[in-house]
């Protein structure tokens, strides 16, 4: 018998490594990220169906009978018509969100599934989305941190080089354009890692029946995180800004950040 936590594990894994994949391929038009990631997700649809045939198998019948069958094959679906519409048609800004909403269905039967089941002598699935949570949203922690140092350094680059200030180790530091889109590529990958790291820690409160508040400061305070680097990248894809102005928002992001993950935590009612 195939062990189904290790299924589910492995399925919303690759999936979160597909998602941002095609989350980087969309903000830089990056081929190699595109190409990752469709594979990616052909891996998560062979497990998908691999998952889905032995319940047919074992149960005789498509698992359709409960929401929760449901919900698994809707993601199996969305999954299907996203390989194919990413290979017929090139349509990457609709595959990017129908993979999105397919991990959202995907996550919604596995936290369903681990609201009902207990793996003998092992750590609840349920248990295992809050640590995911956590690992994910530290993990974007970290790639925004580095963002911030790549623009400490640009602006620092910036400062010499208008004051006209030759300083032979300055040149080790990078160009300003390496600078500008190196920042732009960490906090690239940042977004999505966050983004999911939510979605997770929703889904860990709505299973669990933790007393949950909406208007806890740690949980706004992340989603003020997200939405200012999302901030971030509009301006740079969409409004094209670069070079000091965006280095400075950069800093200013961090503080918030900062701030978040200090203060917030301490002020919270639902994180300890």
């Amino acid at each position: 018998m195939v062990d189904v936590r290790w299924i589910y594990e492995c399925i919303l894994f690759i999936y979160v490594l597909s998602l941002i994949g095609f989350f980087i391929d969309f903000v830089q038009q990056n081929r190699k990220a595109k190409q990752s990631a469709f594979w990616l997700l052909c891996m998560v649809w062979v497990l998908q169906t691999f998952f889905l045939f032995q319940h047919i198998w074992i149960e005789k019948s498509i698992p359709i009978a409960t929401i929760i069958d449901s919900l698994y094959f809707y993601a199996w679906v969305l999954v299907t018509f996203s390989i194919i519409m990413n290979r017929l048609f090139k349509m990457n800004f609709i595959v990017f969100f129908i993979n999105l909403f397919g991990f959202f269905i995907l996550l919604m039967h596995v936290s369903l599934v681990a609201q009902s089941q207990v793996v003998s002598n092992g750590i609840k699935l349920v248990d295992e989305i809050l640590i995911a949570h956590i690992s994910l949203a530290i993990i974007s922690y970290g790639f925004f941190t580095i963002s911030f140092l790549v623009s400490l350094m640009y602006m620092v680059q910036y400062h010499f080089l208008k004051e006209k200030k030759a300083i032979k180790w300055m040149w080790r530091i990078g160009d300003l354009d390496r600078l500008d889109y190196f920042t732009f590529r960490t906090i690239s990958i940042g977004v999505p890692l966050l983004f999911i790291g939510i979605i997770l820690g929703f889904v860990w409160a709505y299973t669990e029946h933790v007393e949950f508040y909406w208007f806890d400061l740690k949980t706004l305070g992340s989603i003020l995180v997200l939405c200012v680097y999302i901030v971030y990248l509009i301006l740079r894809i969409v409004r094209r800004f670069s070079g000091k102005t965006l280095a400075r928002y950069n800093t200013y992001a961090f503080l918030i950040l900062i701030i978040n993950f200090f203060l917030f935590t301490e002020l919270s009612n639902f994180h300890i």
